[in-house]
């Protein structure tokens, strides 16, 4: 008898995950540049789930604005901007009346080989990333592959080595915070010598060092009550008081664990499958644990697991997590097929054109 195969993308979750979706009205957001897809999960219903994966070169950071209207992804050498449209949402052709946001494709920047990490949103429509093999903060525009805004001041100069493996970036008042990094060598990959108690946490503004010691930092957000930071070689979620730098734990989370977005008092947090042939992940203690990908739903007072999902196939490694709030069912286009390239939106209007032949390339 043959084995069986899981589909593509199956998952299990607990019976309370759809529900929970449901009526914190809101769909959540995956990057796995392992399976090369972001994946938009919403509730069908209280019981059930509806998954939707979109293709992108190696999808990283999702930076998503604070109207929840525009979205832009961080791909293996470009960066996708994309704009909602709720109305061409509701005349999909062939799915009239399903989604309720329809993200499309308006920008796409060519970066070049930097592998880009974390991506926000700042202030007056700026998108800031995090350029991991230059070490650098950087602001993506159509002048330059990037520019270059800040770096480390142990890095002494900005070549592509991946000193410091530079990862996260928290922000504030729509201007860059708070970084998370590996390490803080000055040598080509030096943040690999260390890998499970290396990291660090840095104020970009007074380039002070704010926590050390960290078993692989990531996920760095900064809400009203203290920046989150997800330690993926610790199983644990920290929180950093702004003022004093204390430290708490806020949750423990067995596998490693990266990227995380919050609504209300819950967080919504990564969990990835570590690859056993990594030079870089078998070294770390939890390797052995590390054995699930999927999303953990984490209650902020407590620091209870309330809801689970657990992926059965094409998900190993995640990236990122956000949350699309007030959106029950979105949609996203990619490039990769014509879809984009009917649906029109003009200041004043929006429409598909031939709609016959959309639906033969659908």
């Amino acid at each position: 008898m043959s084995e069986h195969v899981p589909a593509p993308f199956s998952c299990t979750h607990s019976p309370n995950f759809p529900d929970f979706l449901q009526k914190m009205d809101c769909t959540i957001l995956i990057s796995t540049y392992q399976a090369g897809k972001v994946v938009l999960i919403s509730a069908k219903d209280e019981n059930n789930l509806v998954q939707l994966p979109r293709t992108f070169k190696k999808p990283m950071g999702i930076a998503i604005d604070k109207s929840q209207q525009r979205m832009a992804i961080a791909t293996k050498d470009e960066v996708i901007v994309t704009a909602n449209s709720k109305e061409l949402a509701q005349t999909y052709p062939n799915k009239q009346g399903i989604y309720d946001a329809l993200f499309m494709p308006r920008a796409t920047y060519y970066t070049g080989l930097v592998d880009m990490h974390d991506l926000h949103f700042g202030e007056n429509g700026t998108i800031w990333g995090i350029n991991t093999v230059l070490g650098a903060i950087c602001l993506i525009d159509s002048e330059c592959s990037f520019k270059p805004v800040w770096t480390p001041p142990f890095i002494s100069e900005m070549v592509a080595e991946d000193r410091c493996h530079l990862n996260g970036l928290a922000m504030k008042d729509g201007k860059p915070k708070y970084v998370t990094a590996l390490g803080s060598g000055d040598k080509a990959g030096s943040w690999r010598d260390g890998i499970a108690s290396g990291g660090i946490v840095m104020d970009v503004e007074t380039n002070e060092i704010i926590a050390e010691g960290l078993g692989m930092p990531h996920s760095p957000r900064l809400y009203e009550d203290g920046l989150y930071v997800a330690l993926s070689a610790e199983e644990r979620i920290i929180r950093i008081d702004p003022v004093t730098h204390e430290q708490t734990t806020v949750a423990k989370s067995e596998g490693f664990i990266r990227g995380m977005s919050r609504i209300g008092d819950y967080l919504f947090v990564g969990k990835s499958k570590l690859r056993k042939n990594s030079s870089t992940f078998s070294k770390l203690e939890i390797a052995d644990r590390a054995t699930e990908a999927g999303i953990d739903m984490i209650h902020i007072p407590t620091g209870a697991t309330m809801s689970k999902l657990q992926y059965l196939a094409s998900v190993d490694e995640i990236y990122d997590v956000q949350i699309l709030k007030g959106m029950k069912r979105p949609n996203l286009l990619n490039t990769h097929t014509d879809l984009h390239k009917y649906a029109l939106v003009t200041p004043d209007s929006t429409f598909w054109a031939d709609p016959e032949a959309m639906k033969e390339k659908q």
